[in-house]
C-alpha cells in the first residue's frame, strides 16, 4: 500500500468545501425564510389596513376598488378576525372546520405562536385583532433546513463508509502483498533445503533423519502455500470434512507439548465439504494454537464434529482463561488480541479463510473462566 499525502489532504479538501456549499445553502434558506416571512407580515398589515378602511366606509365613505381587491386576494395566509368581544368576524379556514369553537381557539394560539396578531385600532380604541399562521409554502420552506441537515448527515456517512471501505480495501492489498512476498521468500531457501535432503540421503545418513528433515520441508511447503493463496480467490473441491479435520488434529497433536491433552470425537463418520484443505488446516492450527495460549502452553484441547442437517459444526474447544462477552465480534478484526505478543492476525485470518473462501460461519460459541469453544459451521456439498 502507497500512502498518498496528496490523496488525503484532497479528499479532506473535497469533504470541507462539500460542507462548506451546504452550509451556505443553509444560510441562504434560513435567509429567504426570514424575508419571505417579513413579506407576508406586511401582506397582512395591509390586509389588516383594508379592514380598518371597511370599518370606516360603513360609517362616513364609500369602499374603493382597491380595499375590497386586498381583502379578496388573501387566499394562501390563514387568518382568523377577532372584534373586542371575541366573537369571530372572519376567517379563510376550511368551511367544515369553522362550527367547532374547539378547533378554531386551538388555531388561534397556534398562529399567535407563529407570528405575533395585528391589531387594528381607531383614535387609540381596539376594534379587531388578526391573528393570522404561516402559508403553506412558509411552512414547507420552514423545514426545508431539517431536510437538508439530513442530507448531510446522509452525505457525511456515505463519505465516512468510503473512505472506511478504501481504508479496507487498501489494507486488504497490503495483506495479500505481504503473504505472497513471504511465500516468495520461503520459496527459494526451500528449493535449496530440498537439494541438501537429497544430498544427504546419497551420504547414507540415518534415513530416520532425512524423513523428519521431509516432513519439515513438506510442513514449509503448505505454509509457502497457504501465503500464496492470500488475496486470490482458492480453488475448492470435495473433500471429507472428517478426515481433513482428523488429519489437521494429528498433525498438531504431533508437534504440541505433552503437557496438552488432545481429544477427537465425531457423530458423523463421513461428509462430503467443497475445501481448500491447506486454507482449512490453517484454520483449524490457528484456533488449536491460540487455545493452546490461552491455556499457557497447559490443557485440554478438543475437536469435534456435528452433523447439523446440510450443514457441519467443527467446535474447538481449550480450558484456557477465556474471552470477555464484550470481544467476542472484536476478536475477529485485525490487529485486535487479547495476548500480551502477537499482532492480532490469526482469527482474522480464520474469519476470512472460513466466511469469503468457504462461505460458512465461525462465532465464539460460548466462553468463560473454564474455557472457550470456537465454532466453525460449513455447509454440506449435495
Amino acid at each position: 500500500m502507497n500512502f498518498n499525502p496528496k490523496k488525503k489532504a484532497s479528499n479532506i479538501i473535497l469533504l470541507i468545501s462539500a460542507f462548506i456549499i451546504v452550509s451556505l445553502i443553509l444560510w441562504n434558506t434560513n435567509s429567504f425564510f426570514k424575508k419571505f416571512k417579513e413579506e407576508e407580515r406586511l401582506k397582512m398589515e395591509i390586509w389588516a389596513t383594508a379592514q380598518l378602511e371597511l370599518i370606516q366606509s360603513s360609517v362616513d365613505q364609500e369602499l374603493g376598488n382597491l380595499t375590497l381587491k386586498v381583502m379578496g386576494n388573501n387566499t394562501s395566509t390563514p387568518m382568523i378576525l377577532v372584534n373586542e368581544e371575541g366573537t369571530i368576524k372572519t376567517h379563510n379556514i376550511p368551511i367544515e372546520q369553522a362550527s367547532d369553537s374547539i378547533y378554531i381557539q386551538k388555531k388561534i394560539r397556534q398562529f399567535e405562536s407563529e407570528n405575533d396578531p395585528i391589531h387594528i385600532i381607531q383614535e387609540g380604541e381596539l376594534l379587531e385583532t388578526l391573528y393570522y399562521g404561516n402559508s403553506e409554502v412558509l411552512n414547507k420552506l420552514k423545514f426545508y433546513p431539517l431536510a437538508l441537515l439530513l442530507i448531510i448527515c446522509l452525505f457525511g456517512a456515505v463519505i465516512f463508509f468510503f473512505f472506511r471501505i478504501n481504508k479496507a480495501s487498501e489494507q486488504n492489498k497490503l495483506w495479500a502483498g505481504m503473504a505472497k512476498e513471504t511465500a516468495h521468500q520461503i520459496g527459494t531457501p526451500l528449493t535449496s533445503l530440498l537439494g541438501w535432503n537429497e544430498l544427504l540421503r546419497s551420504e547414507n545418513i540415518n534415513q530416520d533423519i532425512t524423513k523428519e528433515i521431509e516432513k519439515d520441508i513438506n510442513r514449509l511447503q503448505t505454509i509457502t502455500d497457504r501465503f500464496s493463496k492470500i488475496g486470490s480467490i482458492p480453488n475448492l473441491e470435495e473433500y471429507d470434512i472428517v478426515a481433513e479435520t482428523e488429519k489437521a488434529y494429528q498433525y498438531l497433536k504431533r508437534r504440541s507439548s505433552k503437557l496438552v491433552h488432545f481429544s477427537f470425537s465425531s457423530d458423523i463418520d463421513q461428509l462430503p465439504v467443497l475445501l481448500n484443505p491447506p486454507l482449512y488446516n490453517w484454520s483449524i492450527e490457528n484456533l488449536v494454537k491460540n487455545g493452546i495460549d490461552a491455556m499457557k502452553g497447559k490443557g485440554n484441547i478438543a475437536i469435534q464434529i456435528e452433523g447439523k442437517g446440510q450443514n457441519v459444526n467443527i467446535l474447538v474447544s481449550d480450558t484456557g482463561r477465556g474471552i470477555p462477552k464484550s470481544s467476542f465480534q472484536s476478536i475477529f478484526n485485525p490487529g485486535v488480541t487479547t495476548k500480551k505478543r502477537g499482532w492480532g492476525l490469526g482469527l482474522s485470518l480464520v474469519k476470512r479463510i472460513v466466511e469469503e473462501y468457504h462461505k460458512g460461519k465461525i462465532k465464539v460459541l460460548s466462553s468463560s473462566k473454564e474455557g472457550t469453544i470456537m465454532q466453525i459451521s460449513l455447509k454440506a456439498n449435495g
